[in-house]
């Protein structure tokens, strides 16, 4: 089965930009548990000097590049798939 390169690059954008925007609103209703969570996936690196918790102005331009980049994995994973698959 081969998957449609552009369905498969939009469907990863789209989920990207779901998941963004939820984890947005998310820190912005409970920053203290995210700032932990944060801290885990940088190998317990020191936030506390760069995190304010609070929405900064640059979300949208955050939103775009994030679904940009992963519409573009999206497109080269489908395309080498379909490479493999044959």
């Amino acid at each position: 089965m081969k998957h449609d390169v552009m369905a498969t690059a939009n469907a990863t954008a789209i989920t990207v930009g779901f998941i963004y925007v939820a984890c947005a609103l998310l820190v912005a209703v409970s920053p203290a548990f995210f700032k932990t969570i944060a801290a885990s996936w940088f190998h317990g690196m020191d936030l506390n000097s760069i995190w304010t918790g609070e929405p900064r102005g640059n979300f949208i331009l955050g939103l775009v590049t994030a679904m940009g980049g992963s519409w573009l994995v999206g497109y080269v994973f489908a395309q080498a798939y379909n490479k493999f698959v044959k």
